[in-house]
């Protein structure tokens, strides 16, 4: 380090005078920042007592001018200073005295009042205005990419995923496992195309949130898919025969399990489940994601997010905001706007609460047959509160673990049929045969799918 190849490929050190010229630009900028620290203490004692109301702007209007001016400020200090300069990480420090009052009326300071400024100023990335016309150009431009599959089905686009880093708990990384597979047999059945992420896009949108900077991602980089449709990772898919009815949701936007009895009469914060839902590639989505997200930057912004959510929506307990609380807020304040395009479906399981459904397999096996997707027969089982993966949940792991083999193993069922076997109990990884091999194996392939279609029929 410090050295440099001369003609003969021999180290040479290099002149001081790059040293002299760092260390008289490093002056200029500390004195600089010295200056603009006194500025901003003018400013703190502006915003902390008042002096801006003698002029007769409101309180509101004042903390918004003094943050609008720490960041012109530590913008212009960033783009002047050098990668390794300590200066910037000083003024943050002295920026982050000055008061700032949350719109449920909390007063922040410090590095709080610091990330709720920039966290108010979020965006998921460039605003875009036109994309359904960008879309409509790119798709007759690219034939070879088509937006519907075989049968003129419109395309769609499973998305998944889980955290990046190794479950707490090992065992919880088998049941991810599991669930993957689960997922990939529906999609192959089905001619789904699938995604499964375990990365964040956006570290301000961690946890709840991170699924819609996904989301954001894959319909602008995959415009040849009509629907993008996320499921969480504790969620299976236990009805393998079971398809979306799509042509019911052709003049919708956004298709989501609920009921609206608990949305716009009750305001109940679990009125809609965000655990599977719809998204169709259109501006629209678009539009609604960009108002969606604001809520959901880590930190200050989305503590004061939670408190308004649990303020306004019946049975929430108090925490930070959450992704489900949120789109059902944006639902309620703005109905007129995002209403019309929304599909809240509950004639089948697109979210089914798996403590009520585990124990019922046997009889339903007993009574009924894939393909039907509500009660009789779950199209989806999804283990809210389990939480295979984390050190903590709402239910004994134990409990949740066994419940999640049971599920795996009814729809595992469903594909193993197929080769003809099954596993030996749903609680049993073990497997048994149930028909033996023949030398026209496609004729008696024949005769199961016509038993099949009769039994469903």
């Amino acid at each position: 380090m410090g050295q440099e190849a001369n003609g003969s490929g021999l180290p040479t050190t290099r002149s001081g005078s790059g040293s002299r010229r760092r260390q008289i630009q490093k002056t200029f900028s500390n004195i600089k920042i010295t200056i603009l620290c006194g500025f901003v203490t003018i400013l703190v004692l502006r915003g902390t007592v008042g002096v801006g109301n003698l002029g007769g702007a409101s309180d509101a209007e004042s903390d918004q001018k003094v943050v609008e001016d720490i960041e012109r400020i530590l913008i212009e200090i960033r783009s002047d200073s050098d990668p390794d300069d300590d200066g910037a990480l000083r003024f943050s420090e002295a920026a982050a005295s000055a008061n700032i009052t949350t719109v449920d009326n909390v007063t922040l300071s410090g590095a709080d009042a610091v990330a709720y400024a920039a966290g108010k100023r979020y965006t998921l990335g460039p605003k875009i205005s036109d994309w359904d016309e960008q879309r409509k150009q790119w798709m007759s431009q690219n034939p070879g990419f088509p937006n519907r599959i075989t049968g003129g089905k419109p395309k769609i686009l499973l998305v998944t995923g889980s955290q990046p880093n190794p479950c707490d708990n090992p065992i919880g990384d088998h049941y991810l496992l599991k669930a993957t597979k689960n997922k990939i047999d529906y999609c192959r059945l089905h001619g789904i195309e699938i995604v499964y992420n375990m990365v964040h896009l956006d570290l301000e949108l961690a946890g709840y949130w991170a699924k819609l900077p996904l989301i954001r991602r894959l319909m602008l980089s995959h415009p040849e898919v009509e629907w993008i449709w996320w499921m969480d990772s504790d969620a299976l898919f236990t009805d393998m025969a079971f398809e979306i009815p799509l042509s019911k949701y052709e003049d919708y936007n956004l298709v989501i399990h609920g009921y609206p009895d608990l949305l716009f009469e009750q305001h109940s914060w679990i009125a809609l489940n965000t655990g599977s839902f719809l998204f169709r590639n259109c501006q629209w989505s678009l539009d609604l994601l960009d108002a969606w997200a604001p809520m959901g930057p880590k930190g200050p912004v989305r503590d004061e997010a939670g408190r308004i959510l649990t303020a306004n929506l019946k049975g929430r307990p108090a925490f930070e905001a959450d992704d489900q609380s949120a789109i059902i807020y944006l639902l309620l304040s703005q109905q007129d706007r995002w209403g019309a395009k929304v599909c809240i479906e509950n004639s089948y399981y697109l979210h089914g609460f798996w403590a009520g459904l585990v124990d019922k397999f046997e009889e339903m096996m007993e009574k009924h047959h894939p393909g039907l997707g509500d009660e009789r027969w779950p199209f989806v089982t999804h283990f809210v509160g389990c939480k295979p993966c984390g050190s903590y949940g709402d239910y004994p792991v134990e409990r949740c673990i066994n419940s999640m083999e049971r599920a795996f193993n009814f729809a595992d069922n469903q594909v193993l049929l197929m080769y003809d076997f099954t596993h030996r109990g749903l609680s049993s990884p073990k497997i048994k045969r149930i028909r033996n091999d023949t030398s026209t194996p496609l004729e008696a392939e024949e005769q199961q799918n016509l038993h099949a279609k009769k039994t469903s029929a």
